[in-house]
């Protein structure tokens, strides 16, 4: 699949719930309204969407949420999925957490398949911690950690840079996660839903970020990648990888791979833009596969050049009114 700009459309991410147990306060709202059950894709359905963009050269699935684990039987869509990676036909399964309900499957996820995982955590002190969730408590995440690298899978922690909450700690993440031989990538907050703070008081831009660190750590220029949107640097005196996705300073739209499909259906060609393609209308309504690939093809010519992200003040709004949690973080 090549987009309008030439670039080869390899990587789905898929939401395969809008429910999460926490509520970190830049994600959502603290009165999120989940969506019917009626309108969530059913597990079948979801492997047969993925299956067709399998089919039609996506070599890297990523589960996400939400919360993904917290949907029921979810490990049943990793098990079913991990079929593409013994025929050769998918590189990567993976999924992004926040880690709370690891302990209990990080066993099975590498049973599945799954090789690498990402877990979003931006605090170690457990008071931070349940005020950046709302409601979640921090051990269980460490012991899910812990039972995800027992179980042999490649941990990588996601930390979204919170101005005024957690700069404090980016030397202490640094470090926690260089102990643990765990790579670390700092995201910028993104504009994304209507929640009750406001975005831009927590504002912190990475360069201020890879500044702290490089103050402390030799940094060192790496040309590898994951194929994502993050710019990696490693810690020379430790091997440490580094990453930085910046969506605010530095867009990453250039190199863009991805497309994501929400829980209900509706495949968004770019987190930043509104423009969408519905998938559940074709899967639901024909048993054959012509209709989906059809839409399928039909968004990848409409996916644009790149996001439209801005944090102003002035606005007193997001660039995009869904919410991560939606779209699949």
């Amino acid at each position: 699949m090549i987009d309008p700009y030439g670039r080869k459309i390899t990587y789905l991410r898929v939401s395969i719930t809008d429910r999460c147990n926490f509520r970190c306060f830049y994600c959502m709202s603290e009165q999120m309204e989940f969506l019917p059950k009626g309108e969530i894709l059913s597990l079948e359905e979801i492997d047969r969407i993925c299956s067709a963009f399998v089919a039609k050269g996506v070599r890297k699935l990523r589960l996400t949420g939400g919360e993904p684990l917290v949907r029921r039987d979810a490990i049943e869509l990793f098990r079913s999925l991990g079929r593409h990676l013994g025929a050769g036909t998918l590189d990567e399964l993976t999924l992004t957490t926040n880690g709370s309900l690891l302990a209990r499957h990080a066993d099975s996820l590498a049973a599945c398949g799954v090789r690498r995982i990402n877990v979003s955590l931006d605090t170690l002190d457990p008071g931070k911690f349940a005020a950046i969730t709302s409601r979640g408590q921090i051990q269980p995440v460490l012991e899910g950690i812990a039972a995800a690298k027992a179980a042999g899978l490649k941990v990588k922690i996601n930390t979204v840079a919170l101005k005024g909450i957690n700069e404090d700690e980016i030397l202490t993440l640094v470090r926690w996660c260089a102990d643990r031989g765990f790579d670390l990538t700092f995201i910028e907050t993104m504009p994304l839903g209507e929640i009750e703070a406001r975005r831009v008081d927590n504002y912190l831009p990475l360069s201020e970020v890879r500044a702290r660190i490089a103050s402390v750590f030799p940094l060192e220029g790496v040309a590898e990648t994951t194929g994502g949107p993050a710019r990696y640097v490693r810690v020379a005196e430790t091997g440490q990888r580094i990453g930085f996705i910046t969506p605010m300073t530095h867009n990453f739209c250039e190199t863009c791979n991805r497309v994501r499909l929400t829980c209900t259906g509706t495949l968004y060609m770019c987190l930043g833009q509104d423009d969408a393609v519905d998938l559940r209308a074709p899967v639901r309504t024909s048993p054959d596969n012509g209709p989906l690939i059809a839409a399928i093809d039909a968004a990848i010519a409409r996916k644009p050049k790149g996001h439209e992200f801005i944090i102003d003040p002035a606005l007193g709004r997001p660039a995009v009114f869904r919410h991560m949690s939606v779209t699949g973080g």
